[in-house]
């Protein structure tokens, strides 16, 4: 039966439509089984250890070191559990080894123009590794979704919060390929 807390995962996670893969990069992958690894063998022994000490001191109700302690472990198993998830659904695609580069897939480096003229760019990446600071779209977000499949050179439509906009592709490019790939 579900909990609260399985349910908990949900609302922080970035959206995976129902039915649709986990695409990551490589790279993604790696840091999110390294954020896994380091959660499991590193904070968290460390907070069981301070939560034990704090268990011998007596009077748990009103102990800081022991409410926190339980609490920090609640989320470090949460965000474990979270991450497992997500790894064991993950599809590592590689973008340096996308064949077809004329046209907008997972990994594409894109810049496209609006109807004023300003340029943007964006890197289309798995949600789990997308960071909207760095240029870096979710594959399921409204300009991905716009962009996929465009070539150089195409007017897609993308859908805004103020309403449809047309914008053009003007560059696509994807990360050098592997040496030997």
């Amino acid at each position: 039966m579900p909990t609260d807390a399985d349910h908990e995962d949900d609302v922080a996670a970035p959206p995976i439509p129902k039915g649709a893969r986990n695409y990551m990069t490589p790279a993604g992958h790696a840091k999110l089984t390294a954020e896994l690894r380091h959660l499991l063998r590193v904070e968290r022994p460390r907070v069981v250890e301070v939560v034990a000490w704090a268990a011998g001191n007596g009077d748990r109700s009103e102990n800081g070191d022991y409410l926190y302690g339980k609490k920090r472990l609640r989320e470090i198993d949460r965000r474990a559990r979270f991450l497992a998830k997500r790894l064991d659904i993950a599809e590592v695609v590689d973008p340096a080894r996308q064949p077809q580069r004329d046209r907008v897939f997972f990994g594409a480096t894109v810049t496209y123009a609006d109807a004023r003229d300003r340029e943007r760019t964006v890197t289309i990446l798995g949600a789990d590794e997308a960071d909207i600071a760095r240029g870096e779209v979710s594959l399921y977000s409204p300009v991905a979704r716009a962009l996929l499949r465009a070539r150089v050179g195409d007017s897609v439509r993308l859908h805004t919060p103020s309403g449809v906009e047309a914008v053009e592709v003007l560059a696509i490019t994807y990360p050098a390929t592997c040496p030997g790939g």
